[in-house]
């Protein structure tokens, strides 16, 4: 299984996901405290929502593609690397309330890919470290927020 990742920082959870839900015609698969995902089946998405800001416009936090393993991200950290295109791994990280192994790369425009496996569910958010130079990692707090250790988004 493979499908694309959007995560959205949106200013009222709620209402997000009372939209999501009948855009997509079902319900989060996981909700905690700031936080909800979608799995869509059709099309192929998994849909993050984060608690942002109350008032601020919606933005996206970052991109990504789940994969089904370990060995899948290893693959894509390879390929990635031979591309040559600069490379952060992360392993074992807690991240979206789900413990996952993943790799990141920037696009040209500074937006934050992953590619990640989710290897179990997780009790906190976390917080992922994120490419270099991305402004908030993924899955960050809130900038008002102290920072916390490494971790991510599944």
């Amino acid at each position: 299984m493979s499908r694309a990742q959007l995560a959205l920082r949106v200013p009222d959870l709620e209402a997000s996901i009372t939209f999501y839900s009948k855009l997509f015609g079902t319900e989060p698969a996981k909700r905690r405290e700031g936080y909800a995902n979608f799995a869509i089946t059709e099309p192929p998405l998994k849909l993050v929502l984060l608690q942002g800001e109350p008032g601020e416009e919606t933005r996206l936090d970052h991109l990504g593609v789940e994969v089904g393993s370990t060995e899948q991200v290893t693959a894509a950290t390879g390929r990635l690397k031979e591309a040559g295109l600069a490379t952060f791994e992360e392993n074992d990280t807690s991240c979206c309330y789900a413990l996952q192994d993943k790799v990141w790369v920037q696009g040209p425009g500074k937006e934050p890919w992953e590619v990640y496996v989710v290897k179990a569910d997780a009790d906190t958010l976390g917080r992922s470290a994120g490419p270099q130079g991305a402004p908030d990692g993924c899955c960050a707090t809130r900038a008002t927020e102290p920072a916390s250790p490494s971790a991510c988004c599944g």
